[in-house]
């Protein structure tokens, strides 16, 4: 009995000792999750591509993804990295190794079943392993709703950021991942990843829908610019002005957002004329 009430005693002594983690979030995917799964009062610090929830963009920002400074993410003292694998190959990540913080790697693929893996991955680094089972288990029920049937609807993705030239996106890309996840078809086909907008390629691909993120279209200048695109009047989606702007993270990120946001991509295209 004496030995049990000297461990008693001495149980907040050890819970002062153990050093509080600091964790630093690189991937928007990444943040999403470490928020769902109620580690966010451990985040220190996050990458430029983690901005939602809001609240995140409250953390000092580290930089960009495939970007980084090793020297601005050690001015943050993190005890704990969550890396997406979209950072690799980085020379900052093995300087944060040799300077003795645990860098973690979360997979990252253009798949729905990399969600689920994620999930896992940054639970177990972040000692959440029940809510990590218990949210795995609601993404799994919101997964198993996406539909099974085809859509014989056509979809652009076109991918546009301010200074850059709009690309379509082909096969291999998040964004053919999602339309067809949504039972959709990607108007661009036959061709391997992002591309230049083209008058001729456009027009060839004849989409019923135009998908943009609502920062591309703030980029352009507004909508009226998307329809301005070489070709676009000339498609069905522009003949119609179908077009569906999307928060690209929760489309693309493959995180807990991306299942809401491709059955909004379903429902639209199911909407259309």
């Amino acid at each position: 009995m004496k030995k049990l009430l000297a461990l008693i005693a001495l149980l907040p002594f050890a819970a002062l000792a153990a050093p509080e983690e600091r964790v630093v979030a690189l991937g928007g995917d990444v943040t999403e999750i470490v928020y769902a799964l109620g580690a966010q009062p451990s985040l220190v610090a996050r990458d430029s591509t983690s901005q939602w929830p809001v609240a995140a963009t409250a953390l000092p920002d580290v930089g960009y993804l495939r970007q980084l400074n090793a020297e601005g993410i050690l001015a943050t003292r993190p005890t704990l990295v969550l890396a997406s694998a979209q950072a690799q190959p980085s020379l900052a990540l093995k300087q944060l190794e040799q300077s003795n913080v645990r860098v973690v790697a979360i997979p990252a693929s253009n798949d729905l079943n990399a969600i689920d893996e994620k999930v896992r991955v940054i639970a177990e680094a972040t000692h959440r392993e029940a809510d990590g089972e218990t949210l795995r288990a609601t993404l799994r029920q919101e997964l198993a709703t996406l539909p099974s049937s085809e859509l014989n609807k056509r979809v652009l993705f076109i991918l546009n950021h301010g200074g850059m030239t709009a690309m379509a996106a082909g096969q291999q890309t998040g964004a053919d991942a999602a339309i067809r996840a949504a039972g959709l078809r990607n108007a661009m086909q036959g061709v391997n990843r992002y591309q230049p907008l083209s008058q001729e390629g456009v027009i060839a691909s004849q989409p019923d829908l135009v998908v943009i993120s609502q920062d591309g279209v703030k980029a352009m200048g507004g909508e009226d610019n998307l329809w301005a695109l070489p070709g676009l009047a000339q498609t069905p989606a522009g003949r119609n002005k179908q077009v569906l702007q999307v928060d690209a993270m929760a489309l693309l990120g493959f995180s807990v957002r991306t299942p809401q946001a491709i059955l909004q991509l379903r429902a639209k295209a199911e909407q259309l004329p």
